[in-house]
């Protein structure tokens, strides 16, 4: 017997006792650090708990020998999928738990078990499911590479004896360690005591680049960076900033150099500017293909610990603290004054405007003053004594709302109580904060079913996760739950109360059920489970087993079996295999069919963005959270507010507000925002870079809220010396056209005034029709789209 096979040796204790086991180690047990945990697939161990909280070793819902399948890649390699989600894709569960599990349950034969370590990164402990899968080779010897996985928290010097054993290298021999980025850049691990974490070192695949870096020559500018893990919010903010012409030719011209404000102590010490000024000088070298920011991640990290580490961002937060970064590190003022503001008292708004605008100057001082800021004209007004108060505040970038739809389109399966009829897919739109009655009401104007004869149901596994009241918020149906609503018999005037029954189907399995000391075996459900309204006189055995089969007179035949459990809230039909596969079609038990408004294709909204402006410049009433103190009446009031754009930088940034919170909702905004590229509006800019954002807002059934993305940021830029806009996309960079611009993704808007844009100086290159896909800067299939971390050892 193998070591991940199940241990019979030892009878396992009772249900109630695995229970209360499990839960006290999960409930007691801390992370430290160099601990070990282990990953368990989520399903398998929601199965699991619903085993021993029934309480009943017969039961179907046993879990069988512990499986973790749906976690990998491949079952050759067990390598993990990317972007697996605790609490939804798998559960962590401290050692002594795991091998109470494995003891009573066993594990899939071959399956790996899947060990992760505690790991103490700054400012917290977790527990790393991804270690770093780093590619080794001895001397760059490209026929030889091995890989190995270390944890963020390992040292360098981890890997280089990990390297001198799979290498067979000799001891007491010198050896040297490089990194060798997928660029073909190498940079030598002097400090072999820093760890993998600070030494920035990622997983990922490597692809050799057979060209010469070194003589190559292209555009300047057009240049990609080089992903170091989930690093795309990143490399789409350096590029829109990149492609900014003022702040760029500020620090080419090193200009930057007179300006570095090293005592600021809002400040980061200079590292900042100078970590994001050797970024610019690469890319705008004209000699690579690609950058490779590095050092520039890790300075980030170092200063704003929300960027440590390889989670995923947004590229908006990012350019946020990149401006405030960049500004401290270079303001001029050295020793910031104390003023004290005035109200305005009735002056004229340019006075005191005016004045708003020295006073931020004579504290804040720099380029990014000088081109990102301008000022908002903010008027309160006291409900009560109509006093009106007008400031005015810097800004050096606007977050505008995008209209929010009141309606939504949820897509459900109708069930009706015909049994020959497959389930039946509609899209339906219903109101945003409606109830399920709405959702009951929509449906009911296409099936001509009443929507007293409707129950909705959330599905999941081939069994009922929830059922839902009629009066809950459609706020707790989530876009990727599997809604079905099931068709009632009529309920008569005086007819007697009816009972909600689920119908599950089951298949008998091949495992025989250890855990219930006895030779019987476990069961598994498949297709679509029915929900039945039963009159509670027709409860009976003989009755239901009748009511049962006709309700599945289309697929059953008098060869199955009904099982009543007494503690399950279910009825089940039992099938052995062979019967199964004798009478029932399996691919007949998923399948459903699709109602016309499924074919309708779906409008995308689209709004236009002066409708975005004014929506952020709108009178609002300040929330009871925020009220302001009024001078006159000498107490907090909920005072009305303005915003309005006093006057507009060089540089105009337009954050577009995509992520929309409330008390009962979170969601992405996929509106089309219709931007102009030059002109009107926003009046005398043109656009020079837009910054990308994919995916969304994905959540659990824990209601866990989350960002997720399932592309990369990108952003698109326009190259400040041959005016041609280039599409970036980390290392890969291509000719983009005009009419590719404007899409759903668009989330940071970067315009330039037009009177201060200098004519491009080189001509636009020769780009064909096709050209959106066509590299910019000649970068063939050996070039690299990938962040990895490539050590060669060299010995003597």
């Amino acid at each position: 017997m193998t070591a991940n096979s199940r241990c019979s040796a030892a009878k396992p204790p009772g249900l109630e006792t695995q229970r209360r086991e499990i839960e006290s180690l999960l409930r007691e047990c801390e992370l430290r650090a160099g601990d070990s945990w282990y990953v368990v697939e989520h399903r398998w161990f929601e199965q699991w708990k619903e085993f021993v909280e029934t309480g009943d070793q017969n039961s179907s819902s046993f879990p069988g020998q512990i499986d973790n399948t749906e976690l990998f890649e491949d079952l050759d390699s067990y390598h993990l999928k990317e972007r697996l989600v605790e609490n939804e894709d798998f559960v962590l569960v401290p050692a002594e738990a795991w091998h109470k599990l494995l003891a009573w349950y066993g594990m899939v034969d071959g399956q790996p078990p899947l060990e992760r370590k505690v790991v103490d990164l700054p400012s917290t402990l977790k527990v790393e499911v991804y270690p770093v899968e780093i590619f080794l080779c001895l001397h760059s010897n490209m026929e030889n590479v091995t890989t190995a996985q270390f944890s963020r928290a390992d040292n360098i010097q981890s890997i280089q004896r990990a390297m001198c054993q799979a290498f067979s290298v000799p001891p007491g021999s010198e050896c040297r360690l490089w990194m060798k980025s997928s660029d073909s850049n190498c940079e030598r691990l002097r400090n072999i005591h820093v760890s993998v974490l600070d030494a920035c070192l990622s997983s990922g695949m490597v692809r050799t680049n057979s060209s010469d870096q070194d003589s190559y020559r292209g555009q300047p500018g057009v240049c990609g960076l080089t992903n170091l893990g989930n690093t795309c919010f990143m490399n789409s903010a350096l590029q829109c900033l990149s492609n900014t012409p003022p702040l760029t030719e500020y620090f080419l011209q090193s200009s930057y150099l007179e300006e570095l404000n090293f005592t600021n102590p809002l400040g980061m010490k200079g590292e900042i500017a100078e970590a994001y000024a050797d970024v610019i000088k690469q890319m705008w070298s004209g000699r690579h293909y690609s950058v490779v920011p590095r050092v520039f991640k890790t300075k980030v990290g170092h200063f704003a610990s929300q960027f440590l580490g390889y989670q995923q961002h947004d590229s908006q937060e990012l350019l946020s603290f990149l401006l405030d970064g960049l500004h401290e590190d270079l303001n001029r003022v050295k020793n910031k004054e104390y003023i004290e503001l005035r109200d305005a008292d009735g002056r004229p708004d340019q006075e005191v405007a005016e004045e708003a605008w020295r006073n931020h100057r004579r504290r804040n001082d720099s380029v990014i003053v000088d081109t990102f800021h301008g000022l908002f004209k903010s008027t309160l007004v006291c409900p009560e004594c109509h006093k009106v108060s007008v400031t005015f505040d810097p800004f050096c970038y606007l977050s505008v709302p995008l209209p929010v739809s009141k309606e939504r389109v949820m897509e459900v399966f109708f069930v009706s109580l015909d049994p020959y009829a497959k389930p039946v897919q509609h899209r339906v739109v219903v109101p945003k904060a409606g109830k399920v009655s709405d959702l009951c009401s929509a449906l009911s104007e296409m099936t001509n079913v009443p929507p007293t004869q409707m129950v909705v149901a959330d599905v999941f596994n081939h069994r009922f996760y929830k059922i839902y009241t009629t009066d809950e918020s459609l706020s707790c149906i989530l876009d990727r739950d599997d809604i079905f609503v099931y068709e009632l018999s009529e309920l008569k005037e005086q007819q007697e109360e009816q009972v909600l029954l689920a119908l599950y189907l089951r298949e008998r399995s091949h495992y025989r059920d250890y855990g219930s000391g006895s030779s019987s075996y476990g069961t598994s459900l498949f297709g679509h489970p029915l929900l039945l309204g039963v009159p509670r006189s027709s409860c009976s055995q003989e009755a239901l087993y009748n009511l049962f089969l006709q309700r599945l007179a289309s697929v059953t035949h008098t060869h199955t079996h009904t099982r009543f459990l007494q503690s399950q809230p279910y009825v089940a039909i039992d099938w052995d295999p062979e019967m199964k596969k004798r009478f029932y079609n399996e691919n007949e038990a998923e399948k459903y069919v699709k109602h016309a408004s499924m074919e309708v294709p779906q409008q995308q909204t689209t709004v236009q963005l002066q409708e975005c402006i004014e929506l952020f410049t709108t009178v609002e009433t300040l929330e009871e959270e925020n009220p302001w103190y009024c001078p006159v009446c000498k107490k907090h009031q909920l005072a009305t507010k303005k915003l309005d754009l006093w006057s507009l930088p060089e540089v105009l940034i337009i954050h577009l507000k995509r992520f929309s919170y409330t008390k009962f909702t979170r969601e992405k905004l996929d509106s089309i925002v219709d931007f102009p590229l030059s002109g009107e509006p926003p009046s005398r800019y043109d656009l020079i870079a837009v910054s990308n954002h994919y995916g969304g807002l994905r959540d659990g059934h824990c209601k866990f809220t989350y960002l997720v993305f399932v592309r990369p940021d990108t952003s698109y830029a326009k190259n400040k010396d041959n005016g041609q806009w280039y599409y970036f996309d980390d290392s890969k960079v291509t000719y983009a056209r005009e009419d590719q611009i404007v899409t759903n993704a668009a989330y940071v808007l970067f315009y330039h005034r037009q009177d201060k844009i200098r004519k491009p100086t080189l001509p636009a290159p020769n780009t064909s029709p096709a050209s959106s896909t066509q590299p910019a800067n000649d970068i063939t299939s050996c070039k690299d789209d990938g962040a990895a971390s490539y050590v060669t050892m060299e010995t003597d």
